[in-house]
């Protein structure tokens, strides 16, 4: 059982509504947010109708401020944001919907005033807004909007949607849009896409940048703007509307031989049941010779090859897709499809080559993911010569998983970091490699057999020799 001075809701209940009352106050003096939270509440026993007053005047305040929110800030406002738009959606929309969608889209008009003005390299502040865009949608429908007044309101937003917080308009507004809605908006962008640039006159034309071409003018980014946001908001109609020829169209003609806009195109016809079209719009894309083709590209030729009934294709392309990456998700594939029992065989297979794979750190990131820690022991006690102690983000998770049952890979792993460290002097890193450098002595009891590594205390003795005079590092020995 819990004390009774646990701070929980029913000890809480015990202090009686008056005290807790007196508390608040206390607890709230000198916050505006605990303040703002307390009056929205009182404002919820009130009525909806309070609720919309007070989320009004709290959005026309924010869209008034001038104010600059550094990162410091940004905490504060998104706490804000995030009250007014649960007020608006749990409160609010079930009450009176019509009212809660207007304030949902004055949320969202708060977009433009507010990240002209911040610095919020988290992204915590565009998460509010793309949430409200999913809440925006769920309100439409329930206010059940006219489908020409949607189409117009998010034509209109997506026209200036400059900071990105629109970009999941459309796929919330699909329900409340439906197909005749959807269609109204597929013709306020195409008629938008044909209304030709208004140009300034030459001598007033802005010039904002330089390019290899000469000058770079406002009014062409302009247009190269407009092109994207058309293309981009067609495209998403299309997907609603499940008219993959709408949506290919959207895709020039020269984009189409990149791997992953290929692979979407592949996808969508697959999904329509069109798989001859998808490996054409696959092969329009020049592999040869290739070492980086997308995942996403090579999972969308496997599943065209089976839809096309070429299983064998497809598993040989797998093993293949694995031995130019090492990618466990292709070997996995490969493993399923294979009869039973001969997957043993295979994995035995992919072992041995990922063992002599080129790329030694490629090969002990597969060990890891797959997981296969005795494998990765094996691959880092062979192949220890070749790891390159600079890549802490791989060496730090890779030496941790083995110290229990390969003490000695693990501690091949940390002398890497050290000897990087240490022979290239990055001051910086001298208090993690003493750490690591601890860890080898907690370790070395457990080793058996050094093998061909040096014991822990002559590679201490080789340290002190080579690099003795480095202080910044021995003192965190010390």
């Amino acid at each position: 059982m819990a004390p009774k001075t646990t701070l929980n809701a029913k000890n809480l209940e015990a202090i009686g509504t008056a005290r807790l009352a007196e508390l608040l106050i206390e607890i709230s003096t000198g916050s505006a947010a605990h303040k703002r939270r307390l009056r929205m509440e009182l404002a919820g026993n009130q009525g909806g109708a309070e609720v919309a007053r007070e989320v009004r005047k709290r959005l026309v305040s924010i869209s008034r401020a001038r104010t600059f929110i550094n990162w410091r800030k940004v905490k504060a406002l998104r706490k804000d944001l995030e009250t007014q738009r649960m007020a608006i959606v749990e409160t609010l929309a079930a009450d009176d919907p019509a009212e809660a969608f207007e304030l949902i889209w004055q949320f969202l008009a708060l977009g433009d005033s507010i990240f002209a003005r911040s610095d919020d390299g988290s992204g915590s502040l565009i998460e509010s807004f793309h949430q409200a865009c999913t809440d925006a949608g769920v309100i439409a429908k329930l206010a059940r909007m006219s489908a020409d007044v949607l189409a117009d309101k998010i034509f209109s937003a997506l026209q200036d949607n400059g900071y990105g917080q629109y970009d999941r308009l459309i796929a919330a507004m699909v329900p409340a849009l439906g197909k005749d809605g959807l269609e109204q908006l597929k013709a306020l962008f195409e008629q938008w896409a044909r209304e030709p640039l208004e140009k300034p006159a030459e001598h007033d034309r802005q010039v904002i940048g330089w390019s290899s071409n000469g000058p770079v003018h406002e009014d062409e980014i302009y247009g190269n703007h407009r092109e994207l946001t058309v293309r981009i908001a067609l495209q998403e109609i299309a997907d609603a509307l499940g008219d993959v020829d709408a949506y290919i169209a959207q895709q020039p003609e020269a984009t189409r031989k990149a791997p992953m806009v290929a692979a979407d195109i592949a996808t969508r016809l697959l999904a329509a049941g069109r798989a001859d079209e998808a490996l054409v719009a696959l092969d329009r894309v020049d592999t040869r010779g290739r070492s980086d083709v997308p995942f996403e590209w090579q999972l969308a030729r496997v599943k065209t090859l089976e839809a096309l009934g070429r299983g064998e294709e497809a598993q040989a392309y797998r093993w293949k897709c694995f031995e130019q990456s090492l990618n466990d998700k292709h070997l996995r594939d490969f493993l399923r499809h294979l009869p039973d029992f001969d997957d043993i065989e295979a994995e035995e297979r992919a072992y041995g080559y990922a063992q002599a794979f080129p790329d030694v750190h490629r090969a002990l990131a597969f060990f890891l993911r797959w997981p296969s820690l005795e494998e990765a022991a094996k691959l880092v006690t062979a192949r220890q010569a070749e790891l390159d102690g600079n890549l802490y983000e791989l060496m730090t998770p890779a030496a941790e998983p083995l110290q229990e049952k390969y003490p000695l890979a693990a501690i091949i792993l940390l002398r890497s970091m050290i000897d990087f460290t240490l022979d290239h002097a990055r001051s910086s890193r001298y208090k993690h490699a003493a750490r690591h450098l601890a860890e080898c002595g907690a370790l070395a009891p457990h080793v058996d057999d050094y093998d061909s590594a040096e014991s822990h205390d002559a590679y201490v003795a080789r340290l002190k020799y080579q690099h003795g005079k480095k202080q910044g590092f021995w003192k965190h020995l010390d």
